[in-house]
């Protein structure tokens, strides 16, 4: 019987959301070992001069624990 843990991470990216959850889910497979899926919680950006400067996703990653 598997059993699964969900952890709740935030990554940006100056390009786009889809961009902030590749760089995220990058980032979390160095640390994290079983990954198996993904749920985007929020997506926010900051703006500077009327631009969007970075878009912000915060995402719960659920991955499958270890025997």
């Amino acid at each position: 019987m598997a059993v699964a843990t969900v952890t709740k991470i935030t990554a940006g990216s100056p390009t786009s959301f889809e961009d902030a959850v590749k760089d995220g889910v990058s980032r979390a497979s160095k640390t994290l070992r079983n990954i198996t899926g993904l749920h985007v919680v929020d997506q926010k950006a900051s703006i500077s001069g009327g631009k969007i400067a970075e878009y912000r996703v915060t995402m719960e990653i659920t991955f499958v624990l270890e025997d």
